[in-house]
Formats: structure tokens, C-alpha cells, sequence
């Protein structure tokens, strides 16, 4: 919304774009930390019981999978967070998730100027 708004306000795309991304990717990169230092407490907790260990065994393969619907509202964040729980490969999680943040707001630019 603060995007739109500092577009419409006259500010130039650039500048809003690289701002909004940058505030974003922050953000998601604090989220995948979040999630990777509770890694321990999720784990020993999950390996209590089979559901757990189970659910363990399927997320780790299925984490680089979810990686791209992290740019989706209301469920991208936590998905980041998830990613940090998983202990997905950081560069990859950058590259993935970071990238389509910066994305989502090229394509804001395009769609609301034009």
C-alpha cells in the first residue's frame, strides 16, 4: 500500500522500487532468521512423536518447492519463516524469494503507471 501510495504521490518509480524491495527483503531475510535459530526447539520437538518425524521427513523435500509462493500475501511471510525452520540453503532463499519480491513490485510499476 506504501508502495502504491509513494507512486501515485510522484515519487520516481526507481526510487520507490528499489526502497519497497529493499524494506522487503530485509524483512523476509529477518523472517528466514527467525525461523533458523528456533530450528533446535521445532525439531526436538517434532522428533517426539511419528507425525513429527514424518512431517520432518516431507518438508525437507518439499521446501525448495514452496519457496516460490513466498511472494504471495498472507502466506509468504510465514513461508519465509518456514524456510529459515527447514534450514533451506540461504543464497537459494535469497536468490527465490528475495527475487520475486523485487519482481512483484517491477511489475506494481508497470501495471499501475501504464
Amino acid at each position: 500500500m506504501a508502495f502504491l501510495a509513494a507512486l501515485v504521490s510522484g515519487m520516481p518509480p526507481y526510487h520507490a522500487l528499489f526502497f519497497a524491495s529493499l524494506g522487503n527483503v530485509l524483512a523476509i531475510v529477518f523472517n528466514y532468521y527467525l525461523g533458523y535459530f528456533f530450528y533446535e526447539k521445532m525439531h526436538n520437538n517434532l522428533q517426539k512423536s511419528s507425525f513429527g518425524r514424518k512431517a520432518l521427513t516431507l518438508s525437507k523435500g518439499y521446501s525448495y518447492l514452496l519457496l516460490p509462493l513466498s511472494w504471495l500475501p498472507l502466506i509468504g511471510d510465514p513461508l519465509t519463516i518456514v524456510a529459515g525452520l527447514l534450514r533451506v540453503k540461504f543464497v537459494w532463499f535469497l536468490v527465490v524469494a528475495g527475487g520475486l519480491r523485487v519482481m512483484r513490485y517491477y511489475f506494481l510499476i508497470f501495471t499501475t503507471l501504464s
